[in-house]
């Protein structure tokens, strides 16, 4: 694990290329060695309707959540919260300093009780590697 989701208004996608970014938020989660290769998945949610402060078109927004499994300490968490959106936060300088921009991150753990989980990816990645 972790699951990434990045949310973010539609109009945010004439400004960057959501490939890129989704590649930088991949590199980074890994470097932050937390997380390992067979359970990272990250996806990008493009939000349609919204209304961000005023209602300007102008306005834009980006949210990423991390949703990974419990059992790390708070400063792990938050040290690859931190490397994570300053990632992005890099990636999307440039609209920042040029325009109305809303950047936020969280970090929620699943709760184990309450989630079901079955992956074998780590099994082919690993194969993969060694081939």
């Amino acid at each position: 694990m972790p699951h990434i989701i990045i949310e973010y208004s539609k109009n945010l996608e004439d400004k960057i290329n959501l490939g890129i970014l989704i590649e930088k938020i991949h590199i980074s989660a890994l470097d932050t060695g937390v997380f390992p290769l067979g359970g990272l998945r990250i996806r990008a949610a493009k939000r349609e309707h919204y209304k961000i402060a005023d209602g300007h078109p102008d306005n834009v927004f980006i949210h990423i959540e991390l949703k990974i499994g419990p059992g790390r300490d708070k400063e792990t968490k938050t040290s690859a919260l931190k490397k994570i959106f300053a990632t992005a936060e890099a990636y999307l300088k440039p609209i920042h300093e040029n325009g109305p921009l809303a950047m936020s991150a969280e970090l929620n753990e699943f709760n184990s009780e309450l989630r079901i989980n079955q992956n074998n990816i780590h099994k082919y990645v690993e194969e993969r590697a060694n081939a």
